[in-house]
């Protein structure tokens, strides 16, 4: 890439001139946006991640390189069929979580048996939260009167990974994967 970094005057700090194309997440420790450059691209997480182990085991500054996903993917996989008492199921799960979270902060506060008293609200708030959270469940199903009869869930993917080097230490990088970007 030889593509020379642009600077505007309007991102530029105190510490100067700041480069505006192309950049990246910056490393933390510095103390403005650097230009960075691809110098490897993997498939899969753990290729990426082992390109930067190779980098660490050989001395580079690692803290000057991001893992960076590119081209996400969003995929919503299907977990079965919703029904009332799936949907109630699932409710009365997610009532009595927080329900048994409010109980048990609620007996830390009584001062003459803090321990039991903790324990005791806190399944008396997982009972009703259930109880709450499976009526809720079945009323929001029956809402969506069968628009919606399955149940998911929503992952997001890259579909390849970049490994990304301040533009200074770039060719360093490079050399050391052997990958000569």
């Amino acid at each position: 890439m030889t593509e020379q970094p642009r600077y505007s005057d309007a991102t530029a700090g105190s510490h100067g001139r700041v480069a505006g194309a192309p950049w990246s997440p910056g490393s933390p420790a510095g103390p403005h946006r650097a230009a960075r450059r691809t110098i490897a691209s993997f498939g899969r997480y753990d290729d990426a991640e082992r390109a930067v182990d190779r980098l660490s085991d050989l001395g580079f500054p690692v803290e000057r390189v991001a893992i960076i996903g590119q081209d996400l993917q969003t995929v919503e996989q299907v977990t079965g069929k919703m029904d009332y008492p799936r949907a109630a199921w699932r409710g009365a799960l997610s009532g009595a979580v927080p329900g048994a979270l409010i109980g048990w902060i609620f007996g830390l506060f009584n001062w003459v048996n803090p321990l039991i008293t903790a324990v005791l609200l806190a399944l008396y708030g997982a009972l009703i939260g259930a109880v709450i959270g499976a009526i809720v469940g079945v009323i929001v199903y029956a809402l969506q009167r069968g628009r919606r009869d399955f149940a998911s869930v929503t992952v997001m993917r890259p579909q390849r990974y970049e490994v990304v080097v301040d533009d200074e230490v770039a060719d360093e990088a490079a050399r050391l994967l052997g990958t000569g970007v």
